[in-house]
């Protein structure tokens, strides 16, 4: 801002609209990016076939990838000038102000910023520029100023250098003009700087606000988007405060603070802060989806480019010593400790998380219909890595199964665990076409990785309790408010393994916002009868295969203790306590009929125990297939 004429004439509205004409521009590319998959390449990749097929394909998954780049920069731009604007407001009305300050006292701001002032006046207007002592003839000492000493008469003041006014010893003194004179003057300058300062941090942010052409969006643009966003965040700090974003509150407050947002507050929050807004419980799925695409992308832009520069991972094992032998290979040592093995593993995940994005419309195996929309309703490679994806949108469900897995379970390993799910998603749509259904995998928690030494300990459950029933409540209010019975969504939570542990966990922590509960491969809930889980026994429902050993070995560690059982699979029996797990007879709930062998199989395509899952889902109880 080089001159107080042009901040006193800045018309901040001007900054405004062409954030909100930026603004515009992202929401619509979002809209953009929603339609061309939903409208466009759902329906090619579900009714064509062929290289032509695959190729628009393809084209229509790189146009949806360069609308989701648009709204996000467009984003950071948009928030860029609002924020400028803000800023802008300060400074403007400090100078406003000095000039207000300089008319009423009959000062003259000149062009330089220098301000000219008068000689002091009687009350009748007459300048006082004589005498030292008694007032002249006629006039009152009682004047608004003391007579001049002499020589004290009118000036130009400049910022820099102000002189303090000094009275004289009460017979006469100074100009005080000249004081104000040179407070005015040092705040126009104040003022004027500031504006400079802001307008140089602000110009110097927009010009990095750029992209190269083309129409690829390669992974050096998302990663010099990510730092966009994070010199934006700096830069806009003051307009846009990240505290504001709830933390550790519950679903319904989450929500309220969002409903209390302008749809501008919105969508700057949504991409400024991709990850705190993708990660709120509560929030429409649209909105969570739509942030987590972002953070995913550029994570795995950085990853996939950390890899490279790691290099080609070494065998992990090569031929050494006498007689030789397979021994740890010490590049692989030196690859994996500079962190080529979590980098491996976490890129892999995402992957597999983009791949089913980018699945979406592919028909399944055997004639079955297309899968729909992904949704990445959480996404973080905090730690072992956390995901969690939904077949369908769930706030609009008519049916929605919640998937928990169990040892092993992390971001490296999502692949299978999303399969299975959409595996669960095809059962229930050929049982239930007419109904909509959403089908999630819940990678939400830190689960154990070793299942000797960590598998038999409850604390990981109890750890993760809590964020399974925040998620599950979020589910709840981003349809319907908090309250399960008053939900559109008939849901189920399906867990395998130690999951079936965690949902134990979290039915003793607080009343679970599910309908059915569905367990498999179970070594213990932490409870002793099925009616300890909140949805009642008739809704309780498990799967055991007979060669599973986890039911039998699980059960001394993590099986719930019951009292005064009659009968233990039916052979009568009454011997006070016992431990039960959901397998069991004496557990009370639903002992479901199951095909499939080992631990792993129960979502094997076509076999009872899957089908079996799927009336589950969609409230086919009479369906169910049941251990007689």
């Amino acid at each position: 801002m080089s001159t107080w004429q042009h901040l006193r004439d800045l018309k901040l509205s001007q900054y405004r609209d062409a954030a909100g004409g930026w603004g515009k521009v992202s929401h619509r590319a979002d809209a953009a990016r929603l339609r061309t998959d939903r409208e466009m390449t759902i329906p090619v990749r579900s009714t064509q076939k062929g290289e032509t097929a695959t190729k628009a394909a393809g084209e229509l998954d790189r146009l949806s990838r360069n609308y989701q780049y648009i709204h996000g920069e467009c984003g950071l731009i948009r928030t860029t000038l609002e924020s400028l604007a803000a800023d802008l407001e300060g400074p403007q009305r400090k100078l406003k102000q000095a000039l207000e300050d300089a008319e009423a006292f009959k000062f003259t701001v000149n062009g330089d910023g220098s301000v000219t002032y008068p000689p002091p006046v009687w009350k009748d207007g007459t300048p006082a520029t004589v005498l030292s002592g008694a007032p002249a003839p006629g006039k009152s000492s009682a004047g608004p100023l003391m007579p001049l000493a002499p020589g004290a008469g009118g000036g130009t003041a400049r910022a820099g250098a102000p002189v303090p006014y000094l009275p004289g010893d009460g017979e006469g003194g100074g100009n005080p003009n000249k004081a104000m004179a040179e407070d005015i003057a040092e705040r126009i300058a104040s003022a004027v700087r500031e504006a400079g300062e802001i307008d140089a941090r602000y110009a110097s942010m927009l010009r990095k606000l750029k992209a190269p052409a083309g129409l690829d969006v390669t992974d050096d643009m998302l990663i010099d988007a990510a730092e966009d966003m994070r010199a934006v965040r700096k830069t806009v700090a003051g307009h846009l405060d990240e505290k504001k974003i709830p933390c550790g509150k519950s679903p319904a407050e989450n929500r309220k603070w969002w409903d209390g947002l302008t749809d501008e507050q919105r969508d700057e929050y949504a991409t400024l802060y991709p990850a705190q807004i993708g990660a709120l419980d509560g929030l429409p799925s649209e909105v969570r989806d739509t942030s987590n695409r972002i953070v995913l992308a550029e994570t795995r832009a950085q990853f996939a480019q950390e890899y490279e520069r790691l290099g080609p991972e070494p065998p992990q094992y090569v031929r050494g010593g006498g007689p030789p032998s397979a021994v740890v290979n010490p590049a692989w040592q030196q690859w994996q400790r500079a962190g080529g093995v979590r980098v491996r593993d976490l890129l892999k995940g995402m992957d597999d998380i983009q791949a089913r994005l980018d699945a979406s419309g592919v028909p399944g195996p055997n004639g079955k219909p297309g899968l729909p929309q992904a949704y990445l309703l959480g996404f973080d490679t905090k730690g072992l890595g956390h995901a969690i994806i939904a077949n369908g949108n769930p706030d609009r469900a008519d049916n929605t199964a919640v998937y928990v897995p169990g040892t092993g379970a992390r971001l490296a390993n999502a692949g299978g665990d999303i399969k299975r799910m959409t595996d669960t998603w095809q059962e229930a749509h050929a049982q239930a076409p007419d109904k909509t259904t959403s089908t999630i995998t819940w990678i939400g928690y830190d689960a154990p990785q070793n299942v000797l030494t960590d598998s038999p300990s409850p604390s990981y459950a109890h750890d993760s309790a809590p964020r399974l029933n925040t998620f599950l409540e979020g589910l709840q209010t981003a349809r319907s408010g908090s309250d399960v019975c008053k939900s559109s969504s008939h849901t189920t939570v399906i867990a395998h393994s130690y999951g079936t542990t965690v949902v134990g966990a979290a039915t003793k922590e607080h009343h679970i916002a599910a309908h059915d509960i569905v367990v498999a491969g179970s070594p213990g809930m932490l409870v002793g009868d099925a009616s300890d889980l909140g949805v009642g026994s008739k809704h309780v429902w498990s799967e055991a295969a007979g060669d599973d050993p986890v039911p039998y070995v699980g059960r001394q560690f993590l099986g719930g203790e019951k009292w005064g059982v009659q009968h233990y699979h039916g052979v009568p029996y009454n011997a006070g306590y016992i431990t039960t797990i959901p397998s069991d007879e004496a557990f009370g709930g639903h002992r479901m009929d199951v095909d499939t062998s080992g631990h792993s199989g129960y979502w094997d395509e076509g076999s009872v125990s899957l089908q079996n899952q799927g009336a589950v889902v969609v409230g086919k109880y009479g369906d169910v297939k049941e251990d007689k």
